[in-house]
Formats: C-alpha cells, structure tokens, sequence
C-alpha cells in the first residue's frame, strides 16, 4: 500500500464532473486533476466523463459516472470541521443551496444527495469532556440544532 492514503470514490450517474467543479469551488487547496471518457463499446455513452479525478480542502476523490444503479446514503458523509461560526454558515450555505438539504445535529446533504456534517472542532471535546453534566448539556443543546451555534454550544457546554 502507498503512503498516500485513501482516495474517496463518489458514484454518480451523469453528473461527476459538475460535482467536481461544484466541491472545487468551495473548499480551498482544491483542484481538478484527470478526466477519462468513455471509449467507443463501452457500457455508458462513448464520450460522456468516466471519471475525474480532483482534490478539495486536501482530501483526494474520485468522481465516477457509473449510472444510476446506487445513490448516496447517510451512511457515508464527510465531516468539514469549522474553527469558527463563520465557517460553519459558509459551508453550510454553500453545500445546502440549489437543491441541498439541511438537516438534524449539523448533517446535511447537498444537491447530489452526498451527506456532510459541518461541525465545530471543538464539539467532540465538548461531547466527550469527562465531566458527564457538560458532555451532556453540550450534546443535549446540538442535537436540538439543524445547522450548528457554535456560541449556544459553548454556553450550554458552560452551563449558562
């Protein structure tokens, strides 16, 4: 195995490319790499994108037209962690609009159906302190949230 670590494949049905270009644009420390076709005889249109390969915030995908067979479920997500309040609205306007979804505890899932969680860094130290009263306030208060307050969960974390 490389050093390198692990490439994420997303299977879309026609529409990687976009999605490439669509993460791009949103994270920093990201481009586009290759781009295959699909040749002549093959079992998608000859021509339409195969694959792309790209990279967001660092992380390296692997967008695949496959077809419509499967589709994106909870199961997967990726977690953006947020220094900051505005970070957190910034990702999470930009992957809830045109067609995105919000939903519960800072989960969301975009116009392609892929679920995010936006979250605070410091929420698995607040969830996890081992002070049992504040790990509970702190997770008590988020999961009453769609989109995270981070200035609500350090309160609730505090005991205010």
């Amino acid at each position: 195995m490389t050093t390198d670590g692990f490439t994420a494949c997303l299977w879309f049905d026609t529409e990687a490319e976009e999605a490439a270009h669509h993460y791009v644009s949103i994270f920093k420390n990201s481009s586009i790499g290759r781009i295959a076709r699909y040749p002549e005889e093959a079992p998608r249109p000859a021509g339409l994108v195969m694959t792309v390969e790209f990279t967001a915030n660092g992380q390296r995908f692997l967008a695949l037209n496959g077809g419509p067979d499967f589709t994106f479920s909870e199961a997967v997500s990726f977690v953006v962690h947020c220094e900051n309040q505005e970070e957190i609205d910034y990702y999470w306007t930009k992957l809830t609009e045109n067609g995105g979804e919000p939903g519960p505890c800072g989960w969301l899932k975009d116009k392609y159906g892929v679920s995010w969680q936006i979250t605070p860094s410091r929420l698995d130290d607040m969830v996890s302190d081992p002070d049992p009263a504040k790990a509970q306030r702190a997770m008590t208060a988020m999961l009453a949230m769609g989109k995270l307050d981070l200035a609500a969960l350090e309160k609730a974390y505090a005991g205010e």
